[in-house]
């Protein structure tokens, strides 16, 4: 199983956009690895280690519990990662 957690606050335009760009890639990606892949949530609202960590990057990416990208999350970029990350058979 592949995690990705996606980082952000409430109210965060980027943080929209980066669930739409996730939301895609994962309905695009071959349903092997889609359904291998685990989206998680975490606001720095409600965390303040996380607050201190990522503050100033939201939205930030992490796969399987490194950081992938914080800002703007490029899709082919995504989907690659995920790819990678995917367990084979």
């Amino acid at each position: 199983m592949t995690t990705l957690t996606l980082i952000g606050k409430p109210d965060c335009h980027l943080c929209d956009v980066a669930r739409e760009v996730i939301d895609q890639v994962l309905a695009d990606l071959p349903d092997p690895v889609a359904d291998a892949v685990e989206v998680r949530e975490a606001s720095i609202q409600d965390d303040p280690a996380l607050y201190d960590l990522w503050w100033e990057k939201i939205p930030v990416v992490l796969i399987d519990d490194r950081l992938h990208g914080h800002w703007r999350v490029a899709p082919e970029r995504l989907r690659a990662a995920l790819i990678d990350a995917a367990p084979t058979a």
